[in-house]
């Protein structure tokens, strides 16, 4: 199940929920009690590399119908 991140507007705690996805965006009270928090973006595993990625063999351009070659 995910884990979400919120934070408490309140008192400024910083806490996690396991929830299923169709609960995302529900309402989440903090541990102290308090009600007013916000969902925080997580970035965990969009992070990449540093630098570009190679490009692929046999040197396609990839991506959308005139990127692959297929428009006269």
């Amino acid at each position: 199940m995910p884990r979400y991140e919120f934070r408490c507007r309140e008192c400024g705690d910083t806490f996690e929920l396991s929830r299923p996805m169709s609960a995302s965006s529900d309402p989440a009270t903090c541990p102290g009690g308090h009600t007013d928090t916000v969902k925080l973006l997580t970035t965990l595993g969009m992070t990449g590399r540093g630098g570009s990625a190679p490009a692929p063999a046999g040197g396609g351009g990839g991506g959308g119908c005139c990127g692959g070659g297929c428009c006269g």
